[in-house]
């Protein structure tokens, strides 16, 4: 069974230290559980992040994050969704849990009409070599937590002032901005539903 947290627009920080407490207090009959969430504005640096790919971010906060991965934006309008779960009993391993993240992305975006693809030697989700998703993670004890983000209706704007995921010049967009016009919350749905539908093959 995975249980299910709708948490709402929460602080990036407190969410993280949430995460962080749930899976070092976990034990072996534990539930999995996902989180889905939106974070006011945020930079956020993964454990290999280096400060050179962030440009000009102004007033806006920067944490230094325990997940994979470089730099990324997180704010109101991208979906986020935190995997906390036990990869030994599942099964999987990092890189087939990314790849079940990254294809439970493209199959949500399918269901509106939108055609994307992962990249094997930059992991995400792209449609026409533009970044819609993002996935950092972090593994504890055999258990994982951080997750995936995906752009909805947001202001795409500040991941100008960096250089996402440590690549220089890559482009981002959104279903706002291919024509497609959903609530977060419909969003969510479509994710989580194919997310759950992997895990239990």
């Amino acid at each position: 069974m995975v249980v299910l947290q709708n948490l709402g627009l929460q602080d990036y920080e407190f969410t993280w230290r949430d995460m962080l407490h749930f899976t070092q207090n976990r034990v072996t009959d534990t539930a999995d559980q996902l989180w889905i969430t939106e974070h006011p504005p945020v930079y956020t640096l993964g454990l290999n992040g280096k400060r050179e790919h962030l440009l000009a971010t102004g007033e806006t906060p920067v944490i230094n994050s325990d997940r994979g991965g470089q730099v990324t934006y997180h704010g109101p309008g991208q979906l986020v969704i935190y995997t906390l779960l036990d990869i030994k009993r599942l099964n999987l391993n990092v890189r087939s849990l990314v790849t079940l993240l990254e294809q439970a992305m493209i199959l949500a975006l399918a269901e509106y009409g939108i055609s994307a693809l992962a990249k094997a030697e930059a992991p995400g989700v792209y449609v026409k070599d533009k970044k819609i998703g993002s996935i950092g993670l972090r593994i504890k004890n055999n258990c994982c937590y951080h997750g995936l983000s995906i752009n909805n209706q947001m202001d795409l704007q500040p991941f100008d002032h960096i250089n996402t995921c440590g690549y220089k010049g890559l482009e981002v967009t959104q279903l706002a901005d291919l024509g497609v016009n959903i609530s977060t919350t419909e969003l969510a749905i479509s994710v989580t539903n194919a997310i759950l539908t992997a895990l239990q093959k």
